[in-house]
């Protein structure tokens, strides 16, 4: 018979690495999506942003209160219902039954139940993990379920790239059949090892505030992403920066509840532990810098080098998410070896050297130029998702080591909302980043080049194409100057030579206008992801060596109760003893809060 371990494991890592494609799948497909439901995702921005960034906005709002009610009421119970949730979502998005607005405000709704069951599986699969097995096979264990998140958002690129192609509704439905096997199999054979304490209260207030700062938080972030008024970005509307003040007031009020409440729904106290601190703190960075880079690769990929190469825009989607592949095969190359040998050697030096390799590779990204040699690029790419895979299982099993059992679930809960609402803060930064760039040289240069191209006529027109809406054309796979050449005044549009129309309407002009404008602006963001992961590679090296709760805290309680002759051999029944630094044994057990 299998060992339970080996079950919690497949199964949690099936569980998460499903909910991880889904988180990007649409990226890929949104073309075909909008296609299918007779919506024009260029002039429609409102559900663009929805379906690429509702599901990290719901997922990260709920995946901590998710985590503690899991702790309250067991994490294998509250998996397994997430696994039926995302299923039944899957089923209502692959049926999505209008089209238009409507059909668009559907999908968005299903998309958002379907994330409702990710942050309940997020939320619970490193505390079953942990619960199952013992500390000196949890780095590997953690590393393979960890591995599984961070491959997912790149296996949904190539998936949804190949399923848009035949039908879009298959980019949904494909989650349906793994989905039901997997909710089946969960119920059948998971069962809880884990610390439930459902003695404690939930704390509402501290639920509250947590999940509506964040929300308006993440919705601000979002909106700012849109075009108000002239500006080619959102940063300056009332309500996206009352909803910044608003949302930073909400999580000023939620730490300061967590302060007074008798039992929070996640204890600032383990921050104090300098394992947890540090792997908590570089997560959070690692995950900015390494999201919106994804996304800006792939706007370059699609938009730029694929149709200098003879592809269609069409299927620059697909091709995409193929040429990105190196780095899937360096998170897989590095994740379980990493998390392996940091069962026996702690997280500190694997970590460290991961985050400085994801940096050099950033700052080796910056001096490509547009119509790069494959090869290089290729090699570059493999060696981040090399630094990240050495980065990720270390990282969450040193996470997970540092706190106490019974806060496993919301441990794990706070660390995925980091992630996620890290993943979405790095779009909206790395968007404004190159958008801001961009609208400083798009104009002259698409000037410049239809000029050059024998229609200094459409200067004018070409200058006022706003900078988002050419960053969206070139990610979403379309060629945007049909539609504008189609828009034009018949008197403008005869003026301008057949031949001269030829040229800007095919593969190559558009990519090679953009090109020079859209590389120094992508190697802004490229800086900004390198000193990001100098800072992690800085916060994991500060780590501290290897901290397991189990044994550095409660190990101490069991000694000192040998020691004075008690029987009890732990701490005082009702209490958690604070999670301590990392570093040389205490001289004398940690007490117990208010001891």
């Amino acid at each position: 018979m299998v060992e339970y371990k080996w079950v919690a494991l497949s199964n949690t890592t099936l569980g998460v690495l499903m909910a991880s494609i889904d988180s990007t799948i649409v990226l890929i497909s949104l073309p075909a999506i909008f296609r299918g439901i007779n919506i024009d995702p260029l002039t429609s921005f409102q559900y663009l942003i929805w379906l690429l960034f509702g599901y990290f906005i719901v997922t990260a709002t709920l995946l901590v209160t998710f985590g503690r009610i899991s702790d309250m009421y067991g994490r294998v119970r509250l998996y397994n219902l997430g696994f039926a949730i995302f299923t039944a979502g899957s089923i209502l998005l692959s049926i999505t039954p209008n089209t238009g607005d409507l059909g668009a405000i559907e999908l968005i709704g299903f998309r958002l139940i379907q994330a409702v069951g990710a942050g309940f599986l997020w939320s619970n699969s490193e505390a079953i993990i942990t619960d199952a097995f013992p500390p000196n096979e949890r780095g590997k264990a953690l590393g393979i379920n960890q591995i599984a998140f961070l491959l997912g958002s790149f296996i949904g690129l190539v998936l949804g790239g190949v399923l848009a192609v035949i039908d879009w509704r298959l980019v949904f439905l494909v989650s349906v059949p793994v989905g039901i096997a997997g909710t089946i199999w969960s119920y059948a054979k998971l069962r809880e090892l884990g610390t439930i304490r459902p003695d404690r209260k939930l704390d509402v207030w501290g639920n509250v505030t947590f999940a509506l700062g964040l929300t308006t938080l993440l919705i601000a972030v979002t909106y700012g992403l849109l075009p108000y008024g002239a500006d080619p970005m959102g940063w300056s509307d009332p309500w996206v920066i009352g909803g910044l003040v608003a949302g930073a007031a909400l999580m000023v009020g939620f730490i300061f509840i967590e302060l007074h409440v008798p039992d929070p729904m996640f204890r600032l106290e383990f921050f104090r532990n300098r394992s947890f601190a540090t792997a908590i703190s570089a997560t959070f960075l690692g995950s900015v810098a390494r999201g919106g880079v994804l996304l800006m690769l792939t706007i370059l990929l699609q938009g730029i080098w694929l149709p200098l190469h003879g592809y269609s825009y069409d299927s620059t989607p697909f091709w995409a998410g193929i040429f990105m592949l190196p780095v899937s095969l360096g998170l897989i190359t590095a994740g379980p070896i990493s998390g392996w040998v940091s069962d026996r050697h702690g997280a500190r030096t694997l970590a460290t050297t991961g985050m400085a390799l994801a940096s050099a590779t950033f700052l080796a990204l910056t001096t490509l130029p547009y119509n790069f040699d494959y090869l290089t690029f290729g090699v570059l790419i493999f060696l981040n998702g090399l630094g990240m895979g050495m980065f990720a299982a270390p990282n969450m099993a040193s996470i997970m080591n540092a706190v106490p059992p019974e806060h496993r679930g919301a441990t794990a809960g706070m660390t995925r909302t980091l992630q996620n609402t890290g993943q979405l803060a790095s779009f909206s930064m790395f968007f404004t980043v190159v958008t801001v760039a961009f609208s400083g040289s798009l104009p002259a240069a698409l000037s410049s080049a239809v000029t050059s191209a024998g229609a200094p006529q459409l200067a004018p027109v070409l200058s006022q194409i706003p900078p988002t809406g050419a960053m969206f054309a070139a990610f979403l796979g379309y060629n945007p100057m049909g539609t504008i050449l189609s828009q034009l005044p018949p008197s403008l549009l005869n003026s301008i030579p057949s031949s001269t129309i030829a040229t800007l309407t095919g593969l190559t002009w558009f990519p090679n206008a953009i090109a020079p404008a859209f590389m120094s602006s992508l190697a802004e963001a490229f800086y900004v992801s390198a000193g990001l992961t100098a800072v992690a590679a800085v916060a994991s090296a500060l780590r501290g060596k290897r901290f397991v709760y189990e044994e550095d805290v409660l190990g101490a309680h069991r000694i000192a109760a040998a020691a004075n002759g008690g029987g009890g051999g732990g701490p005082p029944a009702g209490d958690d003893p604070p999670a301590r630094e990392s570093g040389p044994a205490d001289p004398d057990p940690p007490s117990p809060p208010g001891g």
